[in-house]
């Protein structure tokens, strides 16, 4: 998300309790440090946090870097706005996944992309610098992780995650634990254990093929989409789609050739730099041969791709 929010959470803001009275689990004392308002919105007196809670920040008490999720990005986050931001398209398609949801748990919130800005919103992301970068006007944080969501069961009408699954140490007891905090779960993700979807797309069957040992023990699709009761819907890709994620280019492959779009994305991370390195080297050179376009003619003919992108709704 690159701006506050237009059309913004009016109610989120005009509120004297941004929690909308909904109670942190454990009471004052685990609330403690757990809320993080980021940039432009300050805790109020009114958060029943107990004595010094009007000192607090993102980065402080419970939000270190021992949550999980937290240390990856704590360490590569720092550039991630330059090149993830909303693509409306996909936003369209998670908010009306929504449905008639007033107020919605954002888990794994980042930066704050994809909060619809017509609901009352509350963001979880463990990562202290994540939280820092939630611009001004954004719903309140809270310093927490998936697994463990500091929140009484059935306290929001829907909770949503945005390309964080992956992320969890525990996929399934984060979904469960949406689901027990609220009545609808949207979960934007990708089906890592399909065999196509990594020979579908061309960077990591030609470049990157040690994507596949990386989700190596995650569990598949199916598996997510039963711990919850869920369907699957897929979500196309568009060739020129504005949020830099990882299959977001497969059209435009010279971007990954761009260091700036590579920090933006975990993977380039996970895989290690000599990895990154032949895959930038190999790619460069069949970009300059004309062998990627070869290759991949039947791409560039394509408004949008199916490459494994898929929401789970419950």
């Amino acid at each position: 998300m690159t701006g506050a929010p237009s059309g913004s959470r009016a109610a989120a803001r005009g509120r004297s309790d941004p929690m909308g009275h909904r109670p942190l689990r454990g009471g004052p004392v685990a609330a403690r440090s757990r809320v993080s308002a980021g940039p432009g919105f300050p805790v109020t007196d009114d958060l029943d946090l107990g004595p010094g809670s009007g000192d607090h920040h993102s980065g402080g008490g419970e939000g270190g870097s021992d949550m999980p999720g937290a240390p990856l990005y704590d360490s590569i986050g720092g550039t991630y706005t330059l090149t993830r931001r909303t693509e409306p398209r996909i936003a369209a398609r998670i908010w009306a996944a929504l449905g008639d949801a007033r107020t919605v748990v954002n888990v794994g919130a980042g930066t704050g992309s994809y909060e619809p800005p017509d609901r009352d919103v509350i963001a979880v992301e463990p990562s202290a610098l994540m939280r820092a970068q939630r611009p001004a006007g954004a719903a309140p944080c809270v310093a927490a992780s998936a697994e463990d969501l500091p929140f009484e069961d059935g306290s929001f009408d829907a909770a949503m995650a945005v390309s964080t699954v992956h992320h969890w140490r525990d996929p399934i007891a984060g979904l469960r634990e949406m689901r027990r905090v609220a009545r609808r779960v949207v979960v934007f993700t990708f089906d890592g254990g399909d065999a196509q979807w990594r020979q579908r797309f061309w960077l990591i069957r030609d470049y990157l093929p040690e994507i596949a040992g990386l989700l190596a023990g995650k569990p598949p699709l199916a598996e997510l989409a039963r711990a919850i009761g869920a369907r699957t819907e897929p979500v196309p890709i568009p060739w020129d789609c504005a949020d830099g994620f990882f299959e977001a280019y497969w059209r435009r492959p010279e971007a990954y050739l761009d260091e700036r779009v590579r920090r933006g994305l975990s993977a380039w991370t996970a895989v290690g730099p000599e990895a990154e390195r032949r895959a930038v080297r190999d790619l460069r050179a069949d970009l300059d041969s004309g062998r990627w376009a070869e290759r991949n003619r039947d791409l560039l003919s394509l408004d949008a791709a199916e490459l494994g992108l898929r929401l789970l709704i419950a």
